[in-house]
């Protein structure tokens, strides 16, 4: 990770920790535990990624994540406004977890899918953050950002 993103995820950690002492549940955000029936197989995974437009794998959840990646996704969902997506925790289920590096071919955990599509890990999303790419691929799934309310109310003082 390059040195600006880094510092803007320690920012973004840093907020998420101050923000209600640790309240990071966000109505809506089904935490569904592994979910995958005891398994990785790439069938079972292709059926959890394609069943909501956002669906996240991650270190614990989200009211609880267990790793600071998973909390900085976590924390930009949470920016946004994004408040229905599914949420796996690969704690739980160590096939999960090896399964869904296989499946995406990505050696890291969290990993955010939207519409089916792996997007990449904290760096990834972090990045689409900053430059406003995740503004427009959520307006693609019909999710309005909370971010596009904030510019407003910014603007029109």
């Amino acid at each position: 990770m390059s040195g600006s993103l880094r510092r803007a995820a320690a920012a973004l950690l840093r907020w998420g920790r101050g923000a209600g002492g640790g309240g990071f549940w966000v109505p809506g955000v089904r935490a569904a535990g592994s979910g995958a029936g005891g398994g990785g197989s790439a069938e079972q995974l292709d059926a959890l990624v394609k069943k909501d437009k956002v669906v996240v794998f991650l270190k614990g959840t989200p009211e609880q994540p267990q790793c600071g990646f998973s909390n900085a996704v976590v924390q930009i969902l949470r920016l946004h406004g994004v408040r229905d997506y599914a949420a796996y925790n690969v704690l739980d289920d160590p096939e999960l977890r090896q399964g869904i590096k296989d499946y995406s071919n990505w050696p890291t955990i969290p990993q955010v899918y939207l519409n089916g599509e792996f997007v990449g890990g904290c760096d990834i999303l972090l990045q689409m953050h900053q430059n406003g790419d995740l503004v427009e691929e959520l307006k693609k799934l019909g999710i309005h950002s909370a971010l596009l309310d904030e510019k407003k109310d910014q603007d029109s003082k």
